[in-house]
């Protein structure tokens, strides 16, 4: 009943643009708080109405939902076509949940340029939620191109050192020059099928050879932002030099965006190019999940050894949803949404020490566990959950994902579980370094534990990590029908 009244997806996809015109007539210098409490209402409000969509949809259906269809540029058959389904649903949730705590996160800094910071965080709220319901390629090229500009803009201007220029360009030339390859494959798709919207075009048949040509144009767009080795390069350098919030939107959510083109356009349009290629999608995943495990260990910044661990997780994603069965998708979009809140949460963990010490590197710590316990109460439960822990949401995810690699091949199961017992060893650690052994007052000689803020918002990412890890099914339901719609567009349609 609710959904006959008003469509919450339009007003969730509004109202972060509404806050980027109202927010455009505040005045920086005399209204902080003020726009900090104003940003932080209409994200927290975009976040509610998202949790309406949940809350209205059917989990019981292989439709797409809330669908909506306005007509852009009669002459061309562009159309601006939006809707969700269980998939979509979970990766736009996290996005409003993630750039609502992003808020939080940021109620202390930035120092400058505060209006325009806030105005960076809506705008890309708003295109990414339009990401994750547009139902037209070209418009999701769009959008997934346009969330690097503020992105570039967060760790140009507001990144934490020197070398945050050189950084913020690397990340966008990077992921903009993937993306002109996807760009060159949907105008030649739009150019023999006479359109661009997703729908129409998951039922009509490529070639094999043209499915294997268009697949790798998209491919090298959704590997560079995964990223997937050897298109990794600008990862490690754009977390180590953007600010707190900046980085966890960036492993929050930007990183699932490949996954996501994946799911959403790679299997579907182009079946037979996926059978083709899925060894060396195993190779790469392979040397992903051991390479990046490996490079985290002999890491020293702290960002860097959750950047790396990032590429190596990422891997196991890229398994999950190219061993193309019910049990590895699922477990790959379990996987990427605890990526999600556990990366965010454990760079909120390093941010904290950042700001208190401003420095990241790990031999400057030590024995932190005698002087902020609480912190180090939730930094252990976020290692552990990085490493898939039982009952944390991440085990669900590697777990789905090792049965159905157990369909494929036991060989391939046996090198993903050599990357477990190597995240186990970083992460471990990691956390050893950090909290225990003596405390190192020659560098640092002051300490204070978490605020009631930080405890607040660590406290929210247990819970959901725990809920997720405990409760799987909360997500699974909703995510079951549409997988089973993607694995019928992938081997019944032809």
């Amino acid at each position: 009943m609710f959904t006959y009244f008003f469509d919450p997806l339009l007003i969730t996809i509004l109202l972060p643009l509404i806050g980027i015109f109202i927010l455009i007539f505040f005045i920086s210098d005399t209204e902080k708080n003020i726009i900090k409490i104003f940003s932080l209402t209409i994200t927290s409000l975009t976040f509610l109405f998202s949790l309406f969509l949940w809350i209205n949809f059917f989990e019981s259906t292989y439709q797409f939902q809330f669908l909506q269809t306005y007509r852009l540029i009669s002459f061309f058959n562009i159309n601006y076509s939006i809707g969700i389904d269980g998939i979509s649903l979970f990766f736009l949730l996290l996005s409003t949940f993630l750039i609502n705590l992003c808020i939080l996160i940021s109620w202390e800094n930035p120092k400058f340029f505060i209006k325009e910071y806030f105005l960076c965080f809506l705008f890309l709220e708003f295109c990414l939620i339009q990401v994750f319901c547009v139902l037209d390629v070209l418009l999701f090229y769009i959008f997934f191109e346009s969330v690097l500009i503020p992105m570039f803009l967060i760790i140009g201007i507001w990144g934490s050192r020197a070398r945050k220029i050189k950084a913020a360009f690397q990340f966008f030339l990077y992921t903009l020059i993937g993306s002109f390859f996807m760009l060159v494959a949907i105008i030649f798709i739009y150019s023999i099928k006479g359109t661009t919207d997703l729908l129409s075009l998951w039922f009509t048949d490529f070639s094999f050879t043209l499915q294997l040509i268009l697949w790798i144009l998209f491919f090298l767009g959704f590997a560079v932002k995964i990223p997937m080795i050897p298109f990794h390069i600008w990862l490690p350098e754009a977390h180590a030099e953007a600010p707190t919030a900046g980085s966890v939107i960036l492993a929050g959510v930007l990183l699932k965006l490949g996954g996501y083109g994946f799911l959403r356009f790679s299997l579907p349009l182009f079946p037979f190019a996926c059978l083709y290629f899925n060894p060396l999608i195993f190779l790469f995943s392979l040397i992903a999940i051991i390479y990046g495990s490996l490079t985290t260990l002999r890491q020293i910044d702290l960002k860097k050894i959750i950047a790396y661990s990032s590429i190596a997780h990422m891997g196991f994603v890229t398994l999950g949803i190219f061993s193309l069965n019910i049990n590895g998708i699922e477990g790959s979009i379990i996987l990427m949404l605890s990526h999600g809140i556990i990366s965010s949460a454990l760079f909120f963990c390093i941010g904290i020490l950042y700001d208190r010490h401003s420095s990241r590197i790990l031999k400057y710590f030590g024995g932190l566990v005698q002087v902020m316990p609480l912190f180090i109460i939730f930094l252990t439960f976020f290692t552990f959950a990085n490493i898939s822990f039982p009952g944390t949401s991440s085990f669900i995810g590697e777990l789905l994902v090792l049965i159905g690699l157990s369909k494929i091949s036991f060989t391939l199961v046996s090198f993903a579980l050599i990357g477990v017992l190597l995240s186990a060893s970083y992460a471990i650690w990691l956390l050893n370094r950090v909290s225990f052994g003596l405390l190192n007052t020659f560098y640092f000689n002051s300490f204070q534990d978490i605020s009631r803020r930080e405890f607040a918002i660590m406290f929210i990412l247990s819970i959901i990590i725990l809920w997720l890890g405990i409760y799987p099914s909360l997500v699974l339901h909703e995510i079951n029908f549409s997988t089973l719609t993607l694995f019928k567009q992938l081997f019944l349609r032809n």
